[in-house]
């Protein structure tokens, strides 16, 4: 994908003495008290602001924080809290500044946060003016949130339409260069693990399905899956009414020589809870009033079996609620083997990353994506519109 690199524009020292606007991701979680409960997405992003700081830049960093209404301003809202942590991070004080689109002082050596951007009216709507305000207050616009990259807003896809240089900050490439790897040139078989609650959600990823050697479909798509494959789920969650839609995708795969499996075995409990007794069952024994939350032993080792095997892995979400101890030996048992594999695996997407967490594997990932929705909209082969504007720009 080409694009054009500010690490590569630092290395020709054209960021030396000019003012540089970086849209990173700094949502991040916060308990009721205003304190930061998680700050990965913070760290994250200070490689970028030290590659700015370090090339004799006037840094400006601005991000969304929740779902603020625009042109309404509360305290919740606002950025304060991580412009703490970004001090404590950078060793040096950053400043806040709130109602910025019309003009921000900061000198070279210098970095500010600027106040939530959601707050500006037509942030969400992309609006043009906006978008031409926030241009006119930098010289260089660094792109370098990949969680926003799926969305077309002032402050990630106007901004770079009108800045008078745009391109991908640091943690933006690395997306781009492990998707590339993963999906445009991947090492084979290529292996999917695609898991969530609906099939509505995630059964629109023909990108995955088209390019994989075996894709792997858990959590209540897994059961959509089994009714279409004529097995019991009990009262397990399931979308009924699209299971032709899971046949289709089963044929097709197997049309091509690939393949959907289909669990042999599950876990089941009757009830949604921590300390519900958990039973291993065949798949075709599954009860009616029988919840499946997990996947079984014998099911979750054919997996590991075929990671073990695998070229390239690509992970998001986990095959079982893995919240729960009593039903979470399917996905350690896919973590621990993708930790294991000599594939290249890349995973991404909220509750995947907490598994990542929760068994320690975190270097023994390829790459771990910091985009949800972003990360599966590349799975699904949509061209992300800060891609397809950054290529733009790069192209002329």
């Amino acid at each position: 994908m080409n694009v054009l690199r500010f690490s590569d524009l630092c290395d020709q020292g054209l960021a030396r003495g000019r003012r540089v606007f970086i849209r990173a991701d700094l949502n991040v979680p916060q308990d009721d008290a205003g304190h930061i409960t998680e700050d990965t997405r913070i760290r994250a992003s200070v490689p970028c602001i030290q590659m700015a700081l370090a090339g004799g830049a006037a840094v400006m960093v601005t991000s969304h924080l929740g779902r603020p209404t625009e042109g309404a301003f509360k305290p919740e809202d606002s950025l304060a809290p991580v412009a703490t942590r970004l001090s404590e991070l950078l060793g040096r004080p950053v400043a806040l500044k709130s109602d910025w689109v019309g003009g921000v002082d900061v000198q070279p050596g210098e970095v500010v946060l600027l106040e939530n951007c959601r707050l500006n009216k037509g942030e969400k709507k992309n609006d043009p003016e906006l978008a031409k305000k926030m241009a006119a207050l930098c010289d260089i616009f660094v792109h370098d949130a990949f969680g926003t990259a799926h969305r077309a807003e002032a402050s990630t896809y106007g901004i770079a339409q009108y800045a008078k240089t745009a391109c991908a900050g640091p943690l933006l490439a690395a997306e781009i260069d492990a998707i590339t790897r993963a999906l445009a040139n991947p090492k084979r078989p290529l292996v999917a693990i695609v898991a969530g609650s609906k099939v509505s959600t995630k059964l629109s990823i023909p990108e995955a399905r088209r390019r994989t050697s075996t894709s792997w479909w858990w959590g209540g798509i897994a059961n959509t899956f089994m009714l279409a494959a004529g097995l019991p789920i009990g009262k397990s969650l399931a979308e009924a009414d699209l299971v032709g839609q899971a046949k289709a995708v089963i044929d097709a795969m197997q049309a091509r020589g690939a393949a959907v499996p289909i669990p042999t075995d599950v876990v089941v409990a009757k009830t949604f809870a921590a300390d519900a007794p958990a039973t291993v069952k065949a798949a075709k024994d599954v009860a009616d009033d029988d919840l499946i939350l997990d996947i079984g032993p014998e099911t979750a080792a054919k997996l590991a079996a075929q990671l073990e095997a695998a070229g390239t892995i690509v992970w998001n979400g986990p095959v079982g609620v893995f919240e729960f101890d009593a039903f979470a030996k399917g996905t350690e048992t896919i973590a621990r083997a993708i930790a294991a594999s000599d594939a290249f695996s890349i995973a991404g997407g909220g509750d995947t990353l907490a598994a990542i967490a929760k068994y320690g594997i975190e270097a023994d990932v390829g790459y771990i994506s910091t985009g949800g929705g972003a990360f599966l909209e590349v799975l699904e082969g949509k061209t992300l519109p800060a891609f397809e504007i950054l290529q733009k720009r790069a192209n002329g």
